[in-house]
């Protein structure tokens, strides 16, 4: 059984989801301790059980432990898969951060599998909104071979969710990513939403003039779209992605109460920029969420990144505690070099 202690360096969800996801992958059992245990609430929040326990199902496998505010899971995966599941969530957990869960197994089942998530957060806080999971996280997957389709029937925000999401993750053949050139920057692409609620505050609109007043000043205009949307409650996100030749890079902002709608979109065009500036040819988000495909992928794998986080620190971690092989870091290159015995 692999112990993982929940507490290491980041020490919040992601070693819960990729410790969790690994050993259904390698059908390792797992006893994961002190989970998020510096967290104000530490343990298990009904996003995380939600997440474990569609990955039992998923592969027919057995937790103890699974109960909320738990800080220790044990998990036994499964032989055996499904080829459908159907999550529901009652809170506003994030949509995003539980199929980080259950990706790496389902694309390695023989046949492809379909997700439904009824209820829940299509964009909540603390997690990649569905915009930048679509249009960066599944397009650099799809360079290594992963195809998923994700169909969004309805939107959901914090506080009370009620999303409708339906996704079919398919069969992969895993290819190596080789990513430390760019190459020039074709276009930039900017997507405003919003509840219809907001709509006669033309909320998306002003997102959108705060990412104008940014990139503007530098002479780089952007694609724009705006979608008002049918939810439960108000709610706005943006998402921003530099399209290059060999990549994409992307960010992303959350509507809030005590924050201006220009405002909002001010920071994600400015998080862009210094993404650009670092060089990388993925964004610091999407550097620790790539590590377990990377990891899963036959052969070396290198990618330029823009910043080595903490949560991908932790990440890199846990990969190697499940898996045959080690990354090296040199400047901002990771490196996955697969054991020989592998």
């Amino acid at each position: 059984m692999v112990e993982i202690d929940g507490s290491y360096l980041e020490g919040g969800g992601q070693i819960l989801r990729t410790a969790a996801a690994l050993s259904a992958v390698t059908k390792q059992p797992c006893h994961i301790l002190n989970i998020r245990k510096c967290r104000e609430k530490p343990g298990l929040s009904p996003q995380h059980l939600l997440g474990l326990q569609a990955l039992a199902q998923l592969c027919y496998g057995r937790l103890e432990g699974d109960i909320l505010g738990s800080q220790e899971i044990k998990f036994y995966p499964g032989a055996s898969y499904r080829d459908k599941i159907i999550i529901d969530i009652p809170t506003a957990g994030s949509i995003t951060l539980i199929l980080q869960t259950l990706i790496p197994l389902a694309l390695l089942i023989s046949s492809p599998v379909k997700i439904v998530f009824n209820g829940g957060a299509t964009d909540t806080f603390f997690s990649p909104t569905l915009d930048y999971c679509q249009g960066v996280f599944l397009k650099i997957l799809e360079k290594m071979g992963i195809k998923a389709e994700v169909n969004v029937l309805k939107r959901g925000y914090y506080p009370e969710g009620g999303a409708k999401v339906e996704t079919t993750i398919f069969p992969a053949k895993l290819k190596p990513l080789r990513l430390t050139e760019r190459g020039k920057l074709n276009k930039i692409l900017a997507l405003s939403g919003a509840s219809e609620f907001l709509k006669d505050k033309k909320l998306a609109e002003r997102q959108l003039a705060g990412v104008r007043e940014i990139l503007g000043k530098l002479k780089l205009p952007a694609e724009e779209k705006v979608e008002y949307y049918h939810t439960q409650c108000p709610g706005s996100q943006i998402c921003l992605a530099a399209v290059f030749e060999h990549t994409i890079i992307g960010t992303d902002g959350l509507g809030r109460l005590d924050k201006r709608a220009e405002d909002v979109g001010q920071e994600a065009a400015l998080e862009l920029l210094q993404e650009q500036k670092n060089q990388g040819c993925l964004d610091k988000h999407l550097a620790d969420q790539i590590l377990p495909y990377l990891a899963l992928a036959p052969g070396k794998s290198q990618v330029a990144v823009s910043e080595i986080t903490n949560h991908a620190k932790t990440n890199i971690w846990v990969i190697e505690k499940f898996l045959k092989g080690e990354f090296g870091i040199k400047d901002n290159l990771v490196i996955w070099e697969p054991s020989r015995l592998n």
